[in-house]
């Protein structure tokens, strides 16, 4: 199966040789390229420009490559992300393949092997539209009487079936995936929000108390959306 067309790839590098010479090759490869210096501007390039493929430094300014790579996935399971980086050490391998990277790679690297593995994951994406499913993918997610359907964002709790914005949708992902482990703010906001200079810890605050207000029968003494003085947040339950 071939698909025609350039293919978008982004790279979210600092080292402005490296990601440079990324661009250069990948050109030459037929694909159009863009850069983002930065997590927040990777985050941001991502949303705006859709790219069929992720290039991702784990060593960023601002917000980390693992943070970045967390919330691509709270919104796109299926988006190819190839990490780049220095971080060799068996940990950050498997850190960043339990965030849901599609291949590991470190610094220095061999060209053509990237270049190879970049292909092989374009071609994955191409292969895999064919076996879609085509009725609803049925995720849902219950928990004391409450059910969240990620398919149709909604929820039916003790107020009866509401509609979740995408933003409501993206946290509970995040609580989900974290279940019994405390969250910052800061951590929140990174993956939840990609953290700008605008957004504040308020803004976490907020969604708590409506997620409260959703789903707990007390939402005074909540069972499921728990503060943790000094820390953040956890969700959890039996």
């Amino acid at each position: 199966m071939k698909e025609t067309g350039k293919k978008r790839i982004l790279i979210i590098e600092d080292e402005e040789h490296i990601a440079e010479g990324l661009k250069f090759n990948l050109s030459l490869q037929g694909h159009d390229v863009l850069i983002a210096p930065d997590g927040v501007s990777g985050l941001r390039q991502w949303k705006e420009w859709q790219p069929h493929l992720i290039v991702l430094d784990i060593m960023l300014p601002g917000i980390n490559g693992f943070s970045v790579l967390q919330s691509v996935r709270l919104a796109d399971e299926r988006l190819p992300i190839l990490i780049l980086t220095a971080k060799g050490a068996p940990d950050d391998r498997v850190r960043g393949l339990s965030y849901g990277s599609d291949d590991y790679m470190t610094k220095p690297f061999n060209l053509d092997e990237f270049l190879l593995r970049v292909e092989r994951l374009l071609a994955r994406v191409i292969w895999s539209r064919g076996e879609e499913k085509t009725g609803p993918s049925q995720q849902t997610y219950a928990f004391g009487g409450n059910e969240i359907d990620f398919d149709t964002f909604t929820a039916r709790c003790r107020q009866g079936t509401i509609q979740l914005t995408e933003q409501e949708v993206k946290i509970l992902k995040l609580f989900i995936a974290n279940r019994g482990k405390p969250l910052s703010r800061k951590h929140l906001l990174e993956i939840g929000w990609g953290y700008t200079g605008v957004t504040t810890t308020r803004t976490v605050d907020n969604f708590i108390v409506r997620f409260r207000k959703y789903f707990e029968d007390d939402p005074q003494k909540p069972l499921y959306f728990k503060s943790l003085r000094s820390v953040g947040y956890v969700f959890d339950h039996e």
